[in-house]
């Protein structure tokens, strides 16, 4: 198996973690997920609209994107005017910056076979920007990396331009930008070259051949959403139930301090457990004998085998069979149009406040606010 498919740059914030997961995560196998095609599918759309928006010829993929709809294309159109504006900026500070789209970047100089695509590179002197589309919204991704030294994939495809147009433009500056349009997440990180010249001799390259060589010592942490191994981890077992060991006082019940202490392991474990029970419930289906447990089938739903007969069995019995329904507004508006919707239903839609969730002061959305919650809660008391 080639060793330079350990080393990607999407996965550098893992194996700079826990650099022997590189080999084993190579080794495993790959297995597919819708998200990543949707994700393929939005930065397809992506590009056609910068590449349109920058005058250069390009086919329109709509009617190849599987996941194509309206949110998609509002999300797509937002990074490109996004990208556009970064455009503008760049221009103030030399007449002809460079913009690469979906640019391979090589940065093979710090990891061996290292390289990437980079979804927009705009080079000008001074400064460098990195510009990544995330579609997907399960997880927030910070410019700032865990590590808040920079986001080690957009470190790692700034290290690749510096080394392609380091020559061309005087680069002293570095700005990685992360726009994920689903989570309202527009965050940027700004270092210097010099400090990311250091990082990358410093830091990456020693890690990166340990990885390289399948070597170093396992770390779990939160670094694991996306390895390939992680239900079979035996780091990630150890880290689990070394979390699960909390040293409890002998009160009856739980201290506001020792809730709060609680509270950020929690996903942890829960991520654990539930990566497990899918990868055990996999291999059982495959054949696998767990000692104690069987599989057996689950609830389900009645269904209609032929709903075109229901329809007119129920018709024919002087029945109406059907039922109607406004449509939803995703719908709704993919029916009448972005622009349609927004001249017919103006001051028809409202978003109501969002349900409350517990979340670490780092979340940078604002704290949540109870007062509206309590008057409305009054007005339908009184």
């Amino acid at each position: 198996m080639p060793k330079h498919a350990y080393l990607a740059a999407s996965a550098s914030e893992r194996w700079l973690a826990c650099p022997p997961s590189a080999k084993l995560c190579a080794e495993a196998e790959e297995q597919g997920s819708p998200y990543a095609q949707q994700g393929s599918d939005a930065h397809a759309l992506c590009q056609f609209l910068l590449e349109r928006a920058l005058g250069h010829a390009c086919r329109d993929p709509t009617e190849d994107l599987t996941w194509y709809d309206e949110e998609m294309r509002e999300c797509a159109e937002a990074y490109c005017a996004f990208v556009m504006e970064q455009i503008e900026e760049a221009k103030k500070l030399c007449p002809d910056p460079l913009v690469c789209v979906e640019q391979t970047l090589d940065f093979s100089k710090w990891v061996e076979h290292g390289f990437g695509t980079g979804d927009c590179v705009i080079v000008a002197d001074d400064l460098l920007q990195i510009v990544d589309f995330k579609y997907g919204e399960g997880h927030l991704v910070t410019a700032a990396g865990e590590s808040g030294t920079g986001n080690t994939q957009l470190s790692c495809y700034a290290l690749g331009a510096i080394d392609t147009f380091g020559d061309l433009y005087d680069i002293r500056r570095v700005k990685l930008t992360i726009f994920q349009p689903r989570r309202n997440n527009m965050d940027s990180y700004e270092t210097t070259k010099e400090a990311l010249l250091d990082w990358a001799e410093n830091i990456l390259a020693p890690i990166a051949r340990l990885a390289y060589n399948g070597e170093g010592e396992f770390r779990a942490g939160d670094h694991c959403r996306f390895c390939r191994v992680k239900a079979t981890c035996r780091a990630r077992a150890e880290y689990a139930m070394e979390l699960a060991k909390y040293d409890f006082a002998e009160a009856p019940t739980l201290s506001v301090d020792e809730v709060a202490a609680i509270l950020p392991i929690i996903d942890t474990l829960v991520s654990w457990a539930e990566t497990v029970k899918e990868y055990a419930l996999g291999q059982a289906l495959s054949g696998v004998m767990y000692p104690g447990f069987k599989v057996v089938e689950g609830k389900s739903s009645r269904q209609y085998t032929d709903e075109a007969a229901v329809a007119k069995v129920v018709a024919d019995a002087g029945y109406d069979p059907y039922e109607k329904k406004l449509l939803g507004i995703t719908a709704m508006t993919k029916q009448l149009g972005k622009k349609t919707f927004d001249t017919l239903l103006k001051g028809l839609i409202r978003k109501p406040q969002g349900k409350p969730v517990l979340v670490p002061n780092s979340d940078k959305r604002p704290e949540y606010s109870t007062a509206k919650t309590d008057f409305m809660e009054d007005q339908e008391n009184e």
